[in-house]
């Protein structure tokens, strides 16, 4: 059994969503200075964006996102164990793959990339060109690692519950 639940995992996320929200109406610029953002977007040769510096429309709009996902998420655990099993097994590994492909769009995309406007559409910009910093791209990797990490305790704990079903079932059959 793994040393935290799937729960307390989920928990956990939905609480740094919340968290991620306040900040975000706070001081958005916090974010944008932490180290992890800054190494992985120099890493990953992202721009940082300078539209955290303070706090803004853009800002305070993301915020009520994240403060809707902490928050339906809590609600979302707070289901009969076998509704919620249900749910989040089919949740997180669409949540994953959600953001695996967020992850992967923000470095493909970005200039220079592999799916980078070329030749005379360089003067135009692309649809998705506000997803191609280092913000986006560290909240995504966070997030899918985290994900998976919810996915394989879920996966593990089905099997654990699984398990314990059918030995039940054999001491019952015993007994008769």
């Amino acid at each position: 059994m793994a040393i935290l639940s799937a729960n307390n995992m989920i928990r956990s996320i939905s609480l740094f969503h919340l968290t991620l929200a306040v900040i975000l109406v706070r001081n958005p610029s916090l974010l944008s200075n932490q180290s992890i953002v800054l190494l992985l977007g120099e890493s990953m040769q992202l721009p940082t964006p300078r539209d955290f510096a303070k706090p803004s429309a853009a800002t305070a709009f993301l915020a009520i996102l994240f403060a809707l996902i902490g928050l339906s998420d809590l609600a979302a655990l707070s289901l009969p164990e076998a509704i919620s099993d249900e749910f989040w097994g089919l949740q997180a590994p669409v949540r994953l793959l959600f953001l695996f492909c967020l992850t992967a769009y923000a470095y493909v995309a970005k200039e220079g990339g592999m799916l980078a406007p070329r030749g005379s559409v360089d003067y135009r910009m692309s649809a998705g060109a506000g997803l191609n910093n280092s913000l986006v791209f560290t909240w995504g990797f966070m997030e899918v690692a985290a994900w998976f990490w919810v996915y394989s305790a879920l996966r593990e704990e089905r099997v654990a519950k699984a398990n314990k079903e059918v030995e039940r079932k054999k001491r019952e059959e015993d007994r008769l």
